[in-house]
């Protein structure tokens, strides 16, 4: 225990910057309090199983960021990136450049596609290849699709031009479809089939080559304002119907210049010696045997038969064919 002191302090020292009684006491005390010869430490810092969990969780950072490098560089190596670009992929000045086979799984937006100048250029989809064309709105305007089955075009005009001279080798629309090649070639078996008319200024087939113009179950017609010409240069010209065959004119005439005419199958009266009428036959064998020149004559229905030659016409004494008839 510590004694008390008591300090008396005159009115005199009570001066600016002078101790007073209760700080003097207080000075005392603190001095007199007795030191202990072994200070307690308290420790700092993380302890025990807290400090087993942080090492833990640094350890388990650092094996991740390994492997996350690691990956990184398979990854680069795989898909072979470079300066350049990636795997055949290359950025250049003139745009992208792939190089083998590519594959798209989203739609791609591009303003030109072209091959290189050693090869082609291949589209290629399981299913099939649509090449769609839109205005500034949206809209479609016109569309090109390669199926298994069929190539479709839907647009307002087709057109397949010569890439020389860029020459409309063939056009459709709605209205005409024009072939505009110098010659059209049909090597069918079956020939060229047309639902409706033809029109053409010239029909010609291949050299030694037979053209045929046929009509199974109708009629066959030609017509043009100025005349039709039908001519064979080195060959026959034949024309065989079921029917009827018509030649008109209505204007003008019909004019066959030939060395020799003949109209076979045609009725041809006989000579008999005991009357001057004439019997129809439908051979010459039943004629005289030394009747060999015949007449031609036509009836008023316009049906054409052969008389026998006389000195003048004999084919007012035989028109009694026309009633067979």
């Amino acid at each position: 225990q510590m004694d008390e002191k008591w300090i008396i302090i005159s009115e005199e020292d009570r001066r600016p910057g002078a101790m007073t009684r209760e700080q003097y006491i207080l000075a005392t005390q603190q001095n007199s309090i007795p030191r202990t010869e072994h200070p307690q430490f308290y420790p700092v810092g993380i302890y025990g199983w807290r400090k087993r969990c942080l090492y833990f969780f640094v350890l388990l950072l650092l094996v991740t960021m390994i492997v996350n490098l690691a990956m990184t560089i398979w990854i680069l190596k795989v898909m072979n990136f470079t300066v350049d670009g990636m795997g055949n992929l290359r950025v250049t000045k003139k745009g992208i450049r792939l190089e083998g086979i590519s594959e798209f799984l989203l739609p791609l937006y591009v303003k030109e596609i072209h091959s290189r100048k050693d090869s082609p250029l291949v589209l290629q989809s399981d299913r099939n290849v649509t090449v769609n064309a839109r205005n500034h709105m949206g809209q479609l305007t016109g569309q090109l699709t390669v199926g298994a089955d069929a190539v479709e075009a839907q647009c307002k005009r087709f057109e397949v031009r010569a890439s020389d001279s860029g020459k409309v080798l063939f056009s459709a629309d709605e209205d005409e479809i024009v072939i505009g090649a110098d010659r059209l070639k049909v090597t069918g078996t079956e020939g060229a089939v047309f639902g409706h008319s033809v029109e053409t200024p010239h029909i010609r087939a291949e050299p030694s080559q037979d053209l045929k113009l046929e009509s199974p179950t109708r009629s066959l017609v030609m017509e043009a304002p100025r005349g039709v010409q039908v001519n064979a240069a080195a060959g026959d010209l034949k024309a065989t119907c079921r029917k009827e065959l018509h030649l008109q004119s209505t204007e003008g005439e019909i004019f066959l210049n030939a060395d020799t005419i003949r109209l076979g199958n045609l009725p041809m009266g006989s000579f008999s010696s005991s009357s001057s009428s004439f019997s129809s036959s439908s051979s010459p064998s039943s004629s005289a045997p030394r009747q060999t020149i015949y007449e031609l004559c036509a009836c008023p229905n316009g049906k054409l038969y052969l008389s026998p030659a006389g000195a003048g016409s004999t084919c007012q004494s035989s028109s009694n064919i026309c009633l067979w008839s």
